[in-house]
C-alpha cells in the first residue's frame, strides 16, 4: 500500500482536496478530525491537566484552549507533546486496517506534515497551494479569524515555496475545483498503475 501524506498551508483547500481523493475511492484519514474525536474522549483528561479550566461538558472547549495556546510558543509544544502521540496512534490504525483491506493507496492528511516530521510516515507527498491572495481571503472570511491569528498560524508553518519544493505532487486549487479534482485524479491513476 502507498502512504500519501497530504498537506499544505491554512486556507490552501487541503480538506476539499482530500474529499477529492475519497471520491475517487482512497480511505483518508484526517488528522483534524481526528483531533476533534480525540477532544471528545482519550485527549481529555491529558489536555485538562496542562491546561486546567479548558473542558467543557466533558470535552476539550477548542475556543478556551485557543486563548491559552495561540501566540504562546511554549504551550503550543506542550500541547503538541500531548496531541501528536494520540493523532499518530490513530493513524497507524488507520493504515493497519486499511493494509489489511487490500487498499492500493491510502491518504494521511496532516497539516503539519513537515512541520512534525511526518515525512517519513508516507511514500509520496501531495501539497495543496494556491496563490497567497487566494489563502488570505479563504482565511480571513473564517469566522472568528483575524489577520494577526492568520499571521500566528503562518509563522508556524514551513513557507508554501517550500512546501512546493518538497512535494511529490502539488495540487493548485487557485485556478477552480475542477482543475483541482483533475490534478487528483491523475495522481491517483499514477500512483494505482
Amino acid at each position: 500500500m502507498i502512504v500519501i501524506g497530504l498537506t499544505g498551508s491554512i486556507g490552501m483547500g487541503k480538506s476539499t482536496t482530500a474529499k477529492m481523493f475519497a471520491e475517487q475511492g482512497v480511505p483518508v484519514h484526517d488528522s483534524d478530525e481526528a483531533v476533534h474525536r480525540l477532544y471528545s474522549g482519550a485527549a481529555v483528561p491529558l489536555v485538562e491537566a496542562a491546561f486546567p479550566g479548558v473542558t467543557v461538558d466533558g470535552r476539550i472547549d477548542r475556543t478556551l484552549l485557543g486563548q491559552r495556546v495561540i501566540g504562546n510558543a511554549e504551550a503550543i509544544r506542550k500541547l503538541e507533546q500531548i496531541v501528536h502521540p494520540l493523532v499518530r496512534a490513530d493513524a497507524d490504525a488507520f493504515l493497519a486496517r486499511n493494509r489489511a483491506a487490500g487498499a492500493k493507496l491510502a491518504v494521511l492528511d496532516i497539516p503539519l506534515l513537515f512541520e512534525t516530521g511526518g515525512r517519513d510516515r508516507v511514500d509520496k507527498v501531495v501539497v495543496v497551494s494556491a496563490p497567497a491572495a487566494v489563502q488570505r481571503e479563504r482565511v480571513l472570511a473564517r469566522p472568528g479569524m483575524t489577520a494577526e491569528k492568520f499571521e500566528a498560524i503562518l509563522a508556524r508553518q514551513v513557507p508554501d515555496a517550500e512546501k512546493r519544493r518538497l512535494a511529490d505532487f502539488v495540487v493548485e486549487t487557485g485556478a477552480g475545483m475542477e482543475a483541482a479534482r483533475e490534478a487528483v485524479r491523475r495522481i491517483v491513476a499514477d500512483m494505482s498503475a
